[in-house]
């Protein structure tokens, strides 16, 4: 089935909307600042002083003044937009820090605490911290180029701009299961014919590996409702379990889940060629393209019961106080893409190339099925219809804030056991 732009945005943004942004919104229009603050924000146009309209011409101007942006980025594909865009304005030092998601809130709040506003542009998903922590707390500020505002949709770039929305899923290897997905419920992870058998990036490093499992256990009602129709009965809590959620991380423990430090090696052990019997990855959906740059031969189960997708955000903000904020607001244009991007542009591979990638610009590395651009006119990458075929969830920003300690807890505790 061929899906229209329209067609998928809709089947991720109502959700969205509803359960990322709900409390969030009203927070941030309580947001306080300082006066040196506000009067860095009244200078460069930021926060409740941004411009409907902006004199774009100024702002790169300005910016080659400044000569330098400074990105903290949770991804380090990233790195691969140095080149490009240097070369599109040779006046700015493009200056990244690959850190992941953890790191990448943990060093700005970090050095804000301690005076030092170094930080230009913060990427990176855990989105309770991010609204929560860093934007209602004054620590970064949204910023939404104004020749973009109409190709976002509001749930898109309202409170925080996203850069790209992305999902956590189950892959499996096709040479070690020729006949298909291996399960059809994701309560089968845990039973002792996968004991060592299923792959998870550390949570207790990674955000969206964090936020995918949060996805799980915000649910509870859904994945007591999933077992039962595996197994006939009643799901049964451990001692001291409060719900199905956070039931099903005990029992992925228990189950000898094996953790890794890096997404993707993660993928790549999953995808290996030659295996007869691979194990089950739980990560990063954008990991498909690695079966075209790594040889892997990776599928995506599609029809899980309860739930196939674990939908996260990734956000991309200026830091309170950044020493280069037009540089910033450059650098963020780029990430969203070329204005002559549209709904019709025919794209072709490789992305990091030629015109596509002049096209593309920032949304290049993340061009594949397992991403999807905040705007709402550019063409959906290749493979990118499965989303249709999924059932999906989305993270909520208030859950992850509310419970999101209480789950890492949880991990820490039984993981030890």
């Amino acid at each position: 089935m061929t899906m229209t732009r329209s067609t998928f945005l809709k089947a991720i943004a109502g959700s969205v909307a509803a359960g990322l942004f709900s409390v969030a919104a009203s927070a941030v229009s309580a947001q306080e600042v300082s006066p040196e603050l506000q009067a860095w924000l009244e200078e460069n146009a930021l926060g409740t002083n941004a411009m409907v309209e902006e004199d774009w011409d100024d702002i790169v101007a300005r910016a080659t003044e400044e000569g330098e942006v400074v990105v903290y980025s949770s991804s380090g594909r990233i790195a691969k937009l140095a080149d490009h865009f240097q070369a599109l304005y040779p006046g700015i030092t493009l200056t990244l820090f690959d850190l992941g998601s953890v790191k990448t809130i943990e060093k700005t709040v970090r050095e804000q605490d301690a005076g030092i506003f170094n930080v230009d542009v913060i990427t990176t998903g855990n989105s309770g911290q991010v609204i929560y922590e860093l934007l209602n707390n004054g620590r970064i500020f949204n910023y939404v180029p104004a020749h973009y505002a109409d190709r976002i949709p509001e749930e898109n770039r309202d409170p925080l701009l996203i850069r790209v929305n992305e999902a956590i899923v189950f892959f499996y290897n096709t040479e070690a299961n020729p006949d298909g997905a291996p399960i059809s419920n994701v309560w089968e992870l845990t039973q002792e014919q996968f004991r060592g058998r299923v792959g998870i990036k550390d949570p207790m490093a990674s955000g969206s590996s964090l936020m995918g499992l949060a996805t799980l256990v915000q649910y509870p009602e859904e994945m007591a409702a999933a077992y039962e129709r595996l197994t006939g009965e009643a799901l049964v809590l451990g001692e001291g379990v409060p719900d199905a959620g956070f039931e099903f991380v005990r029992r992925l423990l228990a189950n000898d889940v094996v953790i890794f430090k890096s997404g993707s090696k993660l993928a790549d052990a999953a995808g290996a060629a030659g295996q007869d019997d691979a194990m089950i990855a739980m990560t990063n959906m954008t990991y498909i393209s690695r079966n075209d740059s790594k040889g892997n031969v990776n599928a995506i189960m599609a029809d899980l019961d309860p739930v196939s997708r674990m939908v996260y955000p990734t956000f991309m903000s200026i830091g309170a106080n950044a020493p280069h904020p037009n540089a910033a607001k450059v650098f963020i244009a780029y990430l969203l893409g070329n204005t002559d991007l549209n709904i019709d542009t025919v794209l072709e591979k490789p992305y990091l190339e030629g015109e596509s990638f002049d096209l593309l610009q920032g949304l290049a590395p993340y061009h594949d099925a397992g991403s999807v651009s905040p705007r709402s006119d550019v063409p959906l990458p290749a493979g990118g219809e499965i989303w249709d075929q999924m059932e999906g969830w989305n993270i909520s920003a208030e859950f992850m804030w509310q419970q999101g300690p209480k789950l890492r807890d949880f991990w820490l505790i039984h993981s030890s056991q």
